[in-house]
C-alpha cells in the first residue's frame, strides 16, 4: 500500500511539475499571431506603445495583412490564426461560408462619414442639403442620394470648377466593409426604411448604377482616404469612410493638421451606421488576444491616439483630444442595417454582369 501511495505522489508531482512549466513557459514566450485586418486599423496595430502594451502585459504580437472586410473572409486563411474586419456583415458572411469561429467579440465601434471640402459642404448647406451646428455637420443622406439619382452637375451647386455630375466615392462594396455599409445605407433611402428581402428587389438595380458612376472603386478604406487627402477636392469631392481616419490623421499629424483643418469638413449621415470592428479567433491562440485588446490601456489608446470609439455604440466620447474635427459627441442619429440575407442580395447585384 505504501508503495503504490508513493508512486501515486511522484504520478502527481510530475504532472504538477509539467503544468507548471507549461504555465511558466506560456507567460515568458511571446505569443504571435498573424491575420488579416482592414486598413484603417494599421496605424493601431503599428503603434508603438499599443505593441509595447501588448508585449509586456500579455506577452503578445500581432501581426497583419492588410485586406478588405469581405475579402478577408474569402480570402486563402492557411496560417491565419485571425480576421479583424469592420462588421457584423462580415461576421456572418464569415458563419455562412466557413462556419462558426472559435471566439468573435466586437473591439471598436466608428460610424460612417462622408469626407469633403469646405466650399462643397457650403453649396450643399446652401441647397438645404446639409446642415452645421457649433461646428459639427451633417448631411440628409436621401437629398444627396436625390442629386446623384437624378444627375445633378456640380456646376447647378454653384461649383463650376468641379468637372461632371454629383457623385459619391467608396470602397468596392463587395470587397471592403465602409462602400458595403454605404450600399446598405442607400438600400435603405431608396427602400424608404430598412430595406429587406421583400422590399429591395426594385432598387437593386438602381444601386447598382449609382456605384458605377464612381468608375473604379478601391477595396481598402485606408486607401480611398489616402487619396482624397492627397488628391484635392477635383478628384473626388464627397468619400464615404470612417469617422476614425480623419481623427486618427489630426493626431498623427498635427502639424499638417493645422494648414488643412479649415477645408476638410467630415459630415454625419443622416441617418449613418455604426461600424463594428470585430475580432474573428479562428483559433485558440487568437481567442487569448481579445482579452488584450479590450485593456483599458489599449482602449485608451484606441480612442486618443486612432479615433476608435471604445465605449457601447452611441456613448458620448471625450472630443478634447481632437480639437477643431467637428465632432459629434454623442451619435444618436443611427439607422440599422438590412439583413445578412438582404445584404447578400445588394452584393450579388453589384458583382454580377448584368
Amino acid at each position: 500500500m505504501k508503495t503504490k501511495i508513493a508512486g501515486l505522489i511522484v504520478v502527481i508531482a510530475v504532472i504538477a511539475i509539467s503544468v507548471g512549466f507549461t504555465v511558466f513557459t506560456r507567460s515568458n514566450q511571446t505569443l504571435v499571431l498573424t491575420g488579416y485586418a482592414g486598413g484603417e486599423k494599421v496605424g493601431f496595430l503599428e503603434d508603438g506603445e499599443v505593441q509595447d502594451i501588448l508585449q509586456k502585459d500579455y506577452h503578445l504580437t500581432i501581426g497583419y495583412s492588410k485586406a478588405g472586410s469581405l475579402d478577408m473572409v474569402r480570402a486563402d486563411k492557411e496560417g491565419r490564426d485571425y480576421l479583424w474586419p469592420s462588421s457584423q456583415t462580415a461576421l456572418e458572411l464569415y458563419k455562412s461560408e466557413v462556419g462558426k469561429p472559435v471566439r468573435s467579440e466586437t473591439i471598436f465601434n466608428t460610424p460612417i462619414v462622408i469626407y469633403t471640402r469646405k466650399p462643397v459642404a457650403k453649396a450643399l448647406i446652401n441647397e438645404k442639403i446639409a446642415k452645421q451646428k457649433d461646428g459639427v455637420y451633417t448631411v440628409d443622406l436621401a437629398k444627396l442620394m436625390d442629386l446623384v439619382v437624378k444627375g445633378r452637375s456640380w456646376s447647378s451647386l454653384g461649383l463650376p470648377q468641379l468637372y461632371g455630375n454629383v457623385t459619391v466615392y467608396s470602397t468596392d462594396p463587395t470587397k471592403s466593409n465602409s462602400g458595403n455599409m454605404f450600399a446598405g445605407l442607400l438600400a435603405n433611402t431608396l427602400a424608404g426604411g430598412v430595406a429587406d428581402e421583400s422590399n429591395i428587389g426594385p432598387h437593386l438595380g438602381e444601386i447598382k448604377k449609382i456605384f458605377q458612376k464612381s468608375g473604379y472603386m478601391d477595396s481598402s478604406s485606408a486607401d480611398i482616404f489616402s487619396e482624397f487627402l492627397k488628391m484635392g477636392m477635383g478628384s473626388r469631392p464627397l468619400v464615404v469612410g470612417y469617422e476614425n481616419q480623419l481623427l486618427e490623421f489630426s493626431a498623427e499629424n498635427p502639424d499638417t493638421w493645422k494648414q488643412v483643418k479649415d477645408d476638410i469638413v467630415m459630415m454625419y449621415p443622416v441617418p449613418t451606421v455604426w461600424s463594428s470592428h470585430v475580432w474573428i479567433a479562428m483559433d485558440d491562440k487568437a481567442s487569448e488576444a481579445i482579452d488584450a485588446l479590450e485593456d483599458d490601456k489599449i482602449q485608451r489608446l484606441a480612442w486618443e491616439k486612432h479615433g476608435f470609439r471604445t465605449g457601447v455604440a452611441g456613448s458620448k466620447e471625450d472630443s478634447s483630444a481632437f480639437p477643431g474635427v467637428g465632432i459629434e459627441e454623442n451619435v444618436t442619429q443611427v439607422g440599422q442595417l438590412p439583413n445578412y440575407k438582404t445584404m447578400k442580395m445588394i452584393m450579388d447585384a453589384l458583382d454580377s454582369d448584368s
